[in-house]
């Protein structure tokens, strides 16, 4: 079902420009899309060299407000599609004054034309949509074109981090993951009793540890050469 357009969505975008990136995708193809290149400058846009990690689908960035809260040494670029959703973020990222978090309003299948390669440490994806049905695995987050994507922008030794309440996406991942060059560490099949450090609670983890479900967790590292 398609989310209703928020009141006054445009104003509150306009309220919250200094914490949004939208890209327009001029080119609706995917696959011409990967010839344009028209990166954004992490420099520019943090005024800092630190390191760059990227959240892709960060909903209403509860993750990415607190993990730039606790890391200010870390720049974030948190992507999200959907404008109803990332304005929730961004208004949040600014009352709390985060100066090392901007979001991004962009399809992660446009990433790589926006997103210089070699260049993004760690990649989050927490709690992506399972696409349950077979038909639709193409668009899963770590179906085989996405991990394309992932391994052209991530640094080499760069990771992934995903967590799911999904063990059929969790099985899915494990597998294209480990058949598309990446090293695969730190699996849990119970996030929450496996006495992991350091976990940020999304808003979609804490629903569903509430309702006493598993977490599954994994980590993936990017062997380039």
């Amino acid at each position: 079902m398609r989310m209703r357009r928020k009141k006054n969505l445009d104003s509150r975008l306009s309220s919250a420009s200094e914490y949004l990136i939208t890209i327009n995708a001029q080119e609706k193809n995917v696959t011409l899309s990967k010839d344009i290149k028209d990166y954004l400058d992490p420099k520019e846009i943090f005024g800092n060299d630190n390191p760059l990690f990227l959240e892709i689908g960060c909903g209403k960035g509860g993750f990415a407000c607190e993990f730039a809260r606790q890391n200010p040494d870390i720049n974030l670029l948190a992507v999200e599609k959907t404008a109803n959703v990332i304005v929730t973020a961004a208004e949040t990222a600014q009352r709390m004054e985060l100066k090392n978090l901007r979001f991004v309003n962009c399809p992660a299948e446009y990433l790589s034309s926006y997103i210089k390669e070699n260049s993004v440490q760690r990649i989050f994806l927490n709690f992506s949509c399972p696409y349950p049905k077979k038909k639709y695995a193409n668009h899963r987050l770590t179906a085989p074109r996405f991990l394309e994507i992932y391994k052209e922008i991530l640094i080499e030794n760069g990771e992934i981090h995903q967590k799911t309440d999904n063990m059929g996406l969790f099985e899915f991942s494990l597998q294209n993951l480990s058949q598309n060059g990446f090293t695969l560490q730190n699996i849990s099949l119970n996030l929450h009793e496996s006495g992991f450090e350091g976990n940020i609670m999304t808003e979609y983890e804490k629903r569903f540890s509430d309702l006493g479900q598993p977490i599954y967790r994994l980590e993936a590292v990017n062997k380039k050469f």
